[in-house]
């Protein structure tokens, strides 16, 4: 694959070269008003996450789908005579579109690869198979095939200490969550790059996107590699006799982050191909978008790291513990949260820290989201802009009660689904801020006038 992707790169060098600079204003409308609907379309990869979409879909119906169609034209009006910019996309705007699609969809299907993943973990599936091949199996399809598979499960730790006398019919469920699993990351192997193929093969894709597909490609191959190393971990005899056989906390957090830095890229690409240009209509926007985007930054952060740490929730299973709220137990801050040596530990092992660590960051990313919107509601920026603001603080708002109604509920598969999905969907709303956000071209900010002719209405 890569090295296919080497040769047409360097077969199409002279076309990299020579990228178009400048495209008609319609050929721009045609595949910028698309990214309102694509958006929609990688948010809304699972029916478990029906309600956590609830702030994206808000933002892009009415009145804000209007600011957003304007969004998108003016961008490609600005962009269309500009000699400093370059397209992500060679072949014109149906090429665009394509290409747009196509990294639109594959970021819908890692979307719904963490949420199949995250089913798969509340159900208690990833250990029932118990070996790897990196070019995937056929699942047992005779009696005689099962029973084996039923056996190599009943000598893991799993088997042993949590399902004694799980019977086949049983064991088939599980068995099969896995499966699924592992198959839909691999078909999304294949989704991926038989388009990139073609689209190489075309002379679509700039030296510079290549690049970039070709890491997320790396990436996404080795997610499998990092996968098994997890499930591999839950194999392997407990430390001790009281306790349950779990995947380590520290190779679920990788395998998560690696899942979300493959969507989060995937997702920026496809919004950078269909959206070269930042929507600007006026200096004054630009400045007012500037003094948002200081805020977003660090905002993007806080949501980002707790989204990991609630990596370390599921591998700790700390979700089944302390199943009240605020308070942990009787107390707001449990007694043990640093009994482990070295200290470091409990931040990552102990689950009473763990959790309380989980907590506070939320709590955080409540209040800093809620502060952004509130330094931000006079600021003389773009409507699209304040209408992503509003749907991030309510997105959060839904995020914080599904979590809440998690813990309290002992982490049903529904909910617990749907809080690891609305974490993604928080996080799309976050790159689509900053993306939205990004500094004009300096030959785009030569021709703006210092305020908006219209208003967006």
């Amino acid at each position: 694959m890569f090295r296919a992707v080497g040769s047409a790169l360097k077969r199409n060098k002279e076309a990299f070269n020579g990228i178009a600079r400048g495209f008609t204003t319609s050929s721009h409308r045609v595949f910028t008003s698309n990214i309102t609907a694509a958006t929609v379309t990688s948010a809304s990869s699972s029916s478990l996450a029906g309600n956590s979409f609830y702030g994206l879909r808000s933002l892009l119906k009415g009145q804000n789908a209007s600011m957003f169609r304007k969004m998108s034209t003016v961008a490609s009006i600005s962009s269309e005579t500009k000699e400093g910019l370059k397209h992500l996309v060679t072949g014109g705007p149906q090429a665009r579109k394509w290409v747009g699609i196509w990294l639109f969809g594959s970021a819908t299907w890692v979307f719904s690869m963490v949420v199949l993943g995250g089913v798969t973990r509340l159900t208690r599936s990833g250990l029932s198979m118990t070996d790897w091949k990196f070019t995937g199996e056929f699942p047992p399809l005779s009696d005689e095939a099962w029973a084996q598979e039923f056996e190599k499960y009943k000598q893991s730790p799993e088997y042993k200490r949590v399902n004694k006398g799980m019977n086949l019919e049983d064991f088939k469920f599980i068995y099969w969550m896995e499966y699924a699993h592992r198959m839909w990351g691999r078909g999304l192997g294949i989704m991926f790059a038989l388009p990139f193929s073609y689209f190489l093969r075309k002379g679509y894709i700039t030296l510079r996107l290549g690049v970039q597909l070709s890491g997320l490609f790396a990436l996404g191959a080795g997610q499998g590699l990092i996968g098994w190393w997890m499930v591999k971990s839950g194999l392997e005899e407990p430390p001790s006799e009281y306790s349950q056989p779990r995947v380590s906390p520290y190779r679920l957090a990788a395998h998560l982050t690696s899942a979300f830095a493959i969507y989060c890229g995937l997702f920026w690409t496809a919004l950078s191909v269909v959206m070269p240009e930042p929507p600007a209509e006026s200096l004054a926007w630009v400045r007012g978008a500037a003094k948002v985007k200081k805020l977003a930054l660090p905002v993007s952060l806080i949501v980002g790291i707790t989204a990991i740490s609630g990596a370390f929730v599921a591998g700790n299973d700390a979700g089944r513990a302390f199943n009240t709220f605020p308070k942990m137990g009787d107390t707001w801050i449990p007694d043990n949260i640093f009994e482990m040596k070295p200290l470091l530990r409990n931040f990552f092992e102990n689950t009473a820290t763990v959790q309380l660590d989980h907590r506070l960051l939320a709590t955080t990313t409540l209040i800093a989201i809620g502060t952004m919107w509130w330094f931000t509601r006079k600021l003389d920026i773009h409507p699209a802009v304040k209408a992503l603001i509003g749907s991030t603080v309510g997105m959060t708002a839904v995020q914080v009660t599904l979590g809440v109604s998690t813990l309290l509920s002992y982490v049903p598969v529904s909910l617990g689904s749907a809080h690891q999905a609305g974490a993604l969907t928080l996080l799309t709303l976050m790159l689509l801020l900053n993306h939205t956000l990004r500094r004009p071209s300096p030959s785009l900010l030569k021709s703006l006038p210092q305020v908006a002719k219209s208003n967006f209405s």
